[in-house]
């Protein structure tokens, strides 16, 4: 098909024959669109490893690039171990318990136990996502590896801790420091009973808020009232 010669423009307006002429935009890279690729299987393993290990904490590295369709060399090229991969899915949880832990201890800094519950209340509904592979996640990558990776969430629990001893509305022979374990087992052990099916999910999250508040001092019936009224303003 002929095309029609577009008119020159005036002699005066046309730029000199040796100016360069305007740099096209450049397209995407070849690396940057193999990182792409490579972000994106990342991606996929991940997902497809946290899916496949949930059904089945004995699935291997095999079993896990079948199901993400990639071959057991892409796998390993992202994580050069079984316990590399854990310990990457263990990496996603810690950030979502961070921020959940940030985000209630900012909405009621001034009420310290109000915070504890909530905080507790608001990490259970992110771990309750990831308990069935609490016990992997303890042979992969040890008890000692998980509260390294916890420590700002450590520090910052401590510090509310103390605040609530100091203010009177805690009282217990143990220092902060340490009520952070009890805190911390006391999640942990819930997590591991509905695991075995002595309770149940939906009631982890307040049952593990009331059980640290009156291991903490805190009157039974007054943690009960806290909690149920922490919960409710979640839901609402």
């Amino acid at each position: 098909m002929s095309r029609t010669k577009p008119t020159p423009p005036p002699a005066t307006d046309a730029p000199s024959p040796s100016a360069p002429a305007a740099a096209a935009p450049a397209p995407a890279t070849a690396a940057t669109a193999a990182t792409a690729r490579a972000d994106a299987n990342r991606r996929r393993i991940l997902d497809v490893a946290f899916t496949e290990l949930t059904r089945d904490p004995d699935a291997t590295m095999d079993q896990i690039a079948r199901a993400a369709g990639v071959v057991r060399r892409t796998v390993y090229g992202h994580f050069p171990s079984r316990e590399a991969l854990v310990g990457a899915i263990l990496d996603e949880a810690v950030a979502a318990v961070t921020a959940a832990h940030s985000a209630a201890y900012a909405s009621a800094a001034e009420d310290p136990p109000r915070a504890v519950a909530s905080a507790m209340l608001s990490i259970w509904h992110v771990t309750d996502r990831y308990r069935l592979l609490l016990s992997l996640a303890q042979r992969a990558v040890t008890m000692e590896g998980i509260r390294e990776r916890l420590a700002p969430v450590h520090a910052a629990g401590t510090e509310m801790l103390q605040r609530a001893l100091d203010s009177g509305r805690f009282v217990s022979p143990l220092p902060a420091r340490a009520l952070v374990y009890v805190l911390e087992n006391t999640m942990f052990g819930l997590m591991e009973a509905v695991n075995d099916g002595v309770l149940e999910a939906e009631e982890g999250g307040r049952a593990a808020a009331v059980s640290f508040l009156c291991a903490a001092g805190m009157p039974p019936a007054e943690a009960a009232a806290l909690v149920a009224e922490v919960d409710a303003a979640r839901g609402a």
